[in-house]
């Protein structure tokens, strides 16, 4: 670096302590405003009536019933995209051929396509309407309005989250350990548990904190494929919307304050992880 470009960088205690000052009470109040406010809001409001009216409006079958659905649909999908995620990251970092940019585009689209749309797709694959959703249904398995098709949306949405997590990192890594390995006789299933899960093992976990996260608050996508069946169908997101255009606030707002707490343990553990293996998963800030 010149030392024209060195001149031009100055450390944060360089500045006059009322511009430092001034830049951290925007921060703060940014964040009060626009994170802790809403936050607290909504517990407020859960607990206008009390706390047992709160703890009592969760109790009924269909709050419980959406709480369940949520719980069993994150058990579901996060496993099943950390198994995809692990598998595309493999295949990408270990192996050169052509189209590999293509494949890691399609990894992104879910970030980039509406999860609206990523609904409409699969009612229109998986419907009444279609050859293979009408099979399945007269076969009595239906996808759409039912377990499968809310998993397969919140596969959907959630599916980049492991894999782009795993790339950066798998790319630092490079090839020479499992190369190494190989060479001593190790088998590829040997080398994958012995030297390439122990590297990637805590940039797997974040993946997957991520992804249980939106997994759990994930809304529009599912809203189309659930058919907002209460008490079946109606995920958390979607019941406390329900609850919500019926009046029925502190119903509405307890609901959204379990989900908010289920966020908040989700992000602990998640920051936890930063803190204590910061140099593991710095390589996943790099891309």
């Amino acid at each position: 670096m010149s030392d024209t470009t060195a001149h031009k960088f100055r450390s944060a205690r360089d500045e006059a302590p009322l511009a430092r000052y001034a830049l951290i009470a925007f921060a703060v109040i940014g964040v009060g405003v626009l994170v802790a406010a809403p936050l607290l809001a909504v517990f407020v409001e859960a607990l206008a009536d009390g706390a047992a009216a709160a703890v009592a409006s969760l109790g009924n079958r269909d709050a419980a019933s959406a709480i369940k659905l949520t719980l069993l649909i994150a058990a579901i999908a996060v496993p099943l995209n950390a198994l995809f995620g692990v598998a595309a990251a493999w295949f990408i970092t270990k192996f050169d051929f052509r189209g590999k940019a293509f494949l890691i585009t399609l990894i992104d689209l879910p970030f980039s396509v509406s999860p609206v749309v990523a609904g409409l797709c699969i009612v229109l694959m998986f419907g009444t309407n279609s050859l293979v959703g009408g099979w399945l249904v007269a076969s009595g398995y239906p996808v759409v309005f039912a377990l499968p098709g809310i998993v397969l949306a919140t596969m959907f949405v959630t599916f980049p989250f492991v894999a782009r997590e795993l790339i950066p990192v798998m790319v630092e890594q490079g090839r020479a350990e499992e190369e190494a390995a190989l060479t001593l006789g190790a088998s590829g299933f040997r080398v994958f548990w012995t030297v390439t899960l122990p590297n990637i093992r805590w940039a797997l976990l974040y993946g997957v904190l991520l992804s249980n996260a939106r997994a759990m608050g994930e809304f529009g996508a599912v809203a189309v494929v659930s058919g907002k069946i209460r008490g079946e169908t109606a995920t958390m997101p979607i019941t406390i919307e329900m609850l919500y255009n019926e009046y029925l606030s502190v119903a509405a707002f307890s609901m959204a304050a379990v989900l908010t707490l289920l966020a908040l343990v989700t992000l602990m553990l998640k920051t936890a992880l930063e803190v204590r293996h910061a140099d593991q998963l710095a390589a996943n800030h790099r891309h």
